[in-house]
């Protein structure tokens, strides 16, 4: 299913590729990178267009740190309700304030990484992204870490025993999913660094 889109990157080598949706959010976006930096980690960030406009200062944080950015649509509106025209116009606005964020105003500018918000994703909405240039990043491990249902450990243990060398493993740098990322993005990180994993981010 979807065989044109990214789960995993395929690699014999200890790598994890760490993301984050939904960001840029005050404190918790800013609490991310501390983190990451403590284990020297790179991640990618798949932004939303209008969090970049309420916190720019926050998305120039995450390109000082050197990591990447991905487009995560203007609005974080759901592909299966939305017509394909509107769902391309809202993904072209994000892509818009990020060229202006980048402070590169040219044509030749472009965030090549998409990830649809819930996933959700039709398969024109897939089709006409990836004829803009799109590389449309899915995930193989989830830590459902917006989910106040599930427990922070149940949490942390989703993504410890999931995650393999090529894994791509979602967290969300939001207001709903920050009890759980703070409990269990260090614990992630420090486990699979005493085993050797390094954390880069998607190009």
């Amino acid at each position: 299913m979807f065989p044109n889109y990214v789960w995993d990157i395929a690699t014999d080598e200890q790598i994890i590729y760490l993301t984050f949706d939904d960001g840029p959010t005050p404190e918790i976006t800013e609490w991310t990178l501390k983190t990451l930096e403590a284990f020297n980690a790179k991640a990618t960030f798949f932004c939303i267009g209008n969090n970049i406009e309420k916190h720019p200062e926050i998305f120039q944080q995450i390109l000082k740190n050197g990591h990447s950015i991905g487009n995560h649509t203007h609005n974080h509106i759901k592909g299966w309700k939305t017509s394909t025209d509107d769902y391309v116009a809202n993904v072209v606005k994000a892509q818009e304030v990020m060229s202006y964020e980048f402070r590169v105003q040219s044509s030749e500018f472009k965030v090549n990484l998409f990830r649809p918000p819930y996933g959700q994703i039709k398969n024109k909405q897939g089709k006409a992204l990836r004829k803009l240039g799109y590389n449309i990043i899915m995930w193989d491990v989830i830590a459902f870490d917006w989910e106040a249902e599930i427990s922070s450990e149940k949490c942390l243990n989703n993504v410890l025993t999931k995650t393999e060398n090529g894994s791509i493993v979602v967290f969300h740098d939001s207001v709903k999913a920050s009890k759980h990322l703070y409990y269990t993005l260090p614990k992630v990180l420090e486990f699979f660094s005493e085993k050797g994993f390094v954390f880069r981010a998607i190009e």
